[in-house]
């Protein structure tokens, strides 16, 4: 009985001894943060970024309601060519490219877990982008988009109407009492503005403000022959990935009748696109030196060496968007050698989220 005691003591030391020494050889590892994506049992998987843009379009919409009495405002107020049915009309008002990078399916990496290398404490994007090697880097993300503004709706009349108007028997009664209204509020603007009114104010400032007052008054009941008018600003946007060169994609169309319409509808005239890149990055000299060099370097960090692109965006000959910008899929990639890594060095990279480029390299 003692015999079984003293040997079931013993596994459970032996079992704890080998608990002890996995979790100090788990320990000694290399730490790897955590990523959408995942790892690998046997290293880290990392994706190089492709360069998208998010596409923005400020529109304004501007609404014209006909009046109540538009078919009386030739006659009683000699208006003419005043609204007789709703008609809205967009204006294309700016467009705006804002970059940001996503995974490239095409250029997944992994890096191998050594112990001689530093190279696997990297840190990654949500979406599994390579942002740094063997230190910190802040993940970005696109600003919040602008905000939609909503015109300030036009005032009720009905308000700014007598109670003789509003009694009237018939719309054409009511559009003839409001005429004379409107013709009394001219006459009092003019008599305080002559000093002729019986109750024109000696101070400046009241004065100003009863001829805005009148002036408010009459604008709005003149809104019942005229009509009105409410200008809505309008926010869209949409992502945009450029697959290869171009002189002239349609990026979208817009119509002043619908406002911003897809690519493909021909009732919006195009908006179209331009992508050239401005420089050839020049390509590697082959020599049997070098073929042995990169043969060593391919367990090693790839990144990008995007080419800088001219983005151009025109609507009616108009151009809207003229800019250059680095763009990953456009360059090439290139491969930073594991004895920058070793641990007898600290280097530590950081790349740029929306290219895949280096940013900063420090010894």
């Amino acid at each position: 009985m003692k015999t079984q005691i003293i040997m079931k003591r013993l596994i459970q030391l032996l079992v704890f001894n080998i608990s002890l020494f996995t979790f100090h050889f788990a320990s000694a590892q290399t730490e790897v943060e955590p990523f959408v994506p995942g790892s690998t049992l046997e290293g880290v998987t990392y994706y190089l970024p492709r360069t998208a843009f998010r596409v923005t379009v400020t529109c304004e919409k501007t609404t014209t309601r006909p009046g109540d009495f538009n078919k009386y405002a030739d006659r009683y107020l000699r208006l003419q060519d005043v609204p007789t049915e709703e008609n809205v009309q967009w204006t294309l008002k700016s467009i705006t490219l804002e970059s940001f990078g996503k995974p490239d399916p095409a250029k997944a990496y992994s890096i191998k877990l050594k112990s001689k290398t530093v190279a696997p404490l990297v840190g990654l994007s949500r979406d599994g982008i390579l942002l740094s090697i063997n230190c910190d880097a802040e993940e970005t993300s696109l600003p919040d988009l602008p905000k939609p503004v909503k015109g300030a709706a036009p005032e009720n009349p009905r308000s700014y109407m007598t109670q003789e108007m509003l009694a009237a028997g018939s719309t054409a009664k009511m559009a003839e009492l409001c005429a004379q209204e409107i013709y009394d509020i001219r006459e009092s603007k003019n008599a305080l503005v002559r000093g002729e009114a019986d109750n024109t104010p000696k101070d400046g400032e009241q004065l100003k403000l009863m001829l805005e007052q009148l002036d408010k008054q009459a604008s709005v009941l003149e809104s019942l022959f005229s009509g009105t008018k409410q200008t809505d600003t309008e926010v869209f946007s949409f992502f945009y990935d450029p697959q290869q060169e171009t002189d002239r994609d349609v990026l979208f169309r817009f119509s002043q009748k619908l406002g911003v319409v897809d690519a493909d509808n021909l009732a919006g005239e195009p908006v179209t696109i331009s992508l050239k890149v401005m420089e050839n990055i020049p390509a590697a000299v082959p020599s049997e030196d070098t073929a042995k060099k990169r043969a060593k370097m391919t367990t090693g960090v790839h990144y990008n060496i995007p080419a800088r692109t001219k983005i151009n965006i025109a609507y009616r000959g108009k151009e809207f968007v003229g800019m250059e910008t680095p763009v990953a899929q456009f360059g090439i990639v290139e491969i930073l050698s594991n004895t920058l890594f070793d641990k007898k060095t600290t280097t530590q990279v950081t790349f740029f989220q929306t290219t895949g480029g280096t940013k900063d390299v420090m010894e």
